[in-house]
């Protein structure tokens, strides 16, 4: 068995979608729809997602449609409260 770290990701794997959803806003999420980042521009999204690529080994591909963002962008309303601490 080697110990040699998978250099290519798995075809059957994760793969990690680099895109923006409908207000412009630049998205990192993966296909399992576990993870969700947003950046201030394209290339930190893109660098941020290669560096997840390389920990889960997955894919790398840049959103055809537009993406839904899993946590909403909105404020907190004023009949609703914030969680106390941040995951």
């Amino acid at each position: 068995m080697s110990s040699e770290p998978i250099s290519e990701p798995d075809p059957t794997g994760l793969v990690i979608f680099v895109g923006q959803d409908r207000a412009g806003h630049w998205l990192v999420q993966d296909s399992r729809r576990t993870l969700e980042g947003r950046f201030i521009s394209y290339a930190a999204a893109m660098h941020y997602a290669q560096a997840e690529r390389d920990i889960y080994h997955a894919s790398v591909e840049v959103a055809a449609m537009p993406l839904t963002p899993l946590v909403s962008f909105a404020p907190v309303g004023c009949d609703e409260r914030a969680l106390p601490r941040a995951a």
